[in-house]
């Protein structure tokens, strides 16, 4: 076999292109350059690893993303990162050397020498963000998601299959809170309390909200609470304004404050509590919670670039309707609007002239409308903007041991089907002092163990044109579960807060 053309007989576009190719395809620069056996061997390993890659992104997709939320694989991938960047542009410098002339001139070595470092930089930058994207992810899992044994919680459960979590558990039951805390307002009220039921075999989710304003919250029999709450969290003959320290939003903060400790070690010992009141009122066992607060909330939508919902009626953004004091802003009806954090968070929680069921359908509109941000580009494209918001956002006592389960069934509930159950106000009593909780249960058994509906298409609107109002009809019971596509799409009900 004849050797490889000397390298005084090339000219400089032509080292340049196989520079180029070499940087393409490692090994190839090598072996033209005459360093064949060293060149063979890494085009070799390269093409196994891009096989090995191709293949692993083809057949094994759920066991990458799930060691995505494993600090250790996190580091070991980090380094590894770095390991073959470091590689890659050792061999490119090495093909440049072994293919340029022996004898040429300064320019020529010059626009080399140049391209060699556009070369590198152009692998630096990607790996390099890469890098900040597996720590930044590797901080997020340990500083929001702590290890089963470094962590307290009096209801959790106890013991986690890590290999098959979901083998004997039809139902994942989460308790999502959102705390209106902020700097200027003492404590933590939970306005927003939602349970997500997820279908562990289909991902299929259905979100059962609970009224804030509830009363006389019941417990489990078997809770120390019970004893001191019998007939749930409540007393007789209040105003209405002596009623709001014993609703429901005031749980998370006057039951720990009067009971401290009384259900056992605890990192969150408000959520606890509303674990086990809530799973009691509709009658499932809550297994983790998942808290956020509402500025993380607004840094969250930012990061991922905002979020598009439908506005179905004017929203306030500031306001006080007990004290009639109007809103400075407004967020206006319209279809598939684009929120960035501050109005997204508006979105949710925007209270003046508007009842607390209209709340609730907002805030399951912004939930969907974060599932349907973050897809792949966003999150690989601004992950670490995320995971930083992340950090300031989330509380919550699942495991780090658990984590790699939850994103596979992650994965089901993106494909899946996210539906409401609904709550019938008036049959359930829920504004009344006793909400009628055993009708409460039975109606989200009933909701639960119906298929999901299917989800409708709402007409779209055209720019210039006013689409008909859409009001609900009396005769007709609202179904137990209705599919957040439809909840969500913009049907105008022309009933606007002034």
């Amino acid at each position: 076999m004849a050797d490889a053309e000397p390298p005084r007989r090339r000219s400089v576009p032509r080292v340049l292109g196989l520079t180029l190719l070499g940087a393409l395809l490692p090994g190839t620069g090598l072996i033209a350059g005459g360093r064949r056996w060293l060149g063979a061997f890494i085009l070799t390993v390269t093409l196994g690893l891009v096989g090995l890659g191709v293949y692993v992104g083809l057949t094994r997709r759920e066991e990458v993303l799930a060691a995505a939320v494993v600090p250790r694989r996190l580091l070991e991938a980090s380094v590894a990162t770095v390991v073959l960047a470091l590689l890659w542009m050792v061999v490119i410098v090495a093909s440049h050397r072994s293919l340029r002339p022996a004898t040429g001139g300064a320019g020529g070595r010059a626009v080399g020498a140049l391209l060699v470092g556009v070369l590198c930089f152009a692998i630096a930058v990607p790996a390099a963000i890469g890098v900040q994207s597996a720590l930044a992810q590797r901080d997020l899992v340990q500083d929001v998601f702590v290890a089963q044994g470094e962590s307290k919680s009096a209801t959790r459960p106890t013991e986690i299959d890590t290999k098959d979590p979901w083998e004997d558990k039809p139902r994942l039951n989460l308790l999502l809170l959102g705390g209106d805390d902020a700097p200027s307002r003492p404590g933590v009220r939970t306005d927003t309390v939602i349970v997500a039921s997820i279908d562990t075999k289909t991902g299929n989710t259905a979100l059962i909200s609970m009224p804030r304003q509830l009363t006389f919250m019941p417990f489990p029999k078997d809770s120390p609470l019970h004893k001191f709450y019998p007939n749930g969290y409540g007393q007789e003959g209040l105003s209405l304004e002596g009623r709001l320290e014993w609703m429901l939003t005031a749980m998370y903060q006057n039951i720990p404050a009067a009971h401290p400790g009384i259900l056992g070690p605890s990192d969150n010992e408000g959520a606890d509590v509303l674990k086990q009141s809530v799973g009691e009122a509709i009658g499932l066992k809550l297994d983790y919670y998942l808290q956020a607060n509402l500025k993380g909330f607004a840094e969250l939508v930012d990061a991922l670039g905002g979020i598009t919902v439908n506005v179905n009626e004017r929203v306030a953004m500031g306001g006080v309707s007990s004290s009639h004091i109007p809103p400075s802003e407004w967020i206006e009806p319209g279809p598939n609007q684009h929120l960035d954090g501050r109005h997204a968070l508006w979105f949710a929680r925007g209270r003046y002239g508007a009842d607390d069921d209209q709340r609730q359908i907002r805030q399951r509109c912004a939930i969907k409308g974060i599932v349907d941000a973050a897809d792949p580009q966003t999150l690989v494209t601004k992950y670490k903007a995320i995971a930083k918001a992340g950090q300031q956002l989330l509380r919550t006592d699942i495991p780090q041991e658990l984590l790699p389960a939850l994103v596979e069934l992650a994965l089901r509930v993106k494909s899946g089907t996210v539906s409401n159950v609904h709550l019938d106000v008036s049959k359930l009593r829920l504004k009344y002092l006793h909400p009628d909780y055993d009708a409460l249960r039975d109606t989200v058994e009933a909701a639960l163990e119906q298929p999901t509906p299917p989800a409708t298409t709402a007409p779209k609107a055209t720019p210039g044109t006013t689409q008909p109002t859409q009001r609900p009809t009396t005769n007709a019971s609202p179904a137990p579960t209705q599919d957040l596509a439809d909840a969500c799409a913009y049907h105008p009900n022309g009933d606007q807060p002034n």
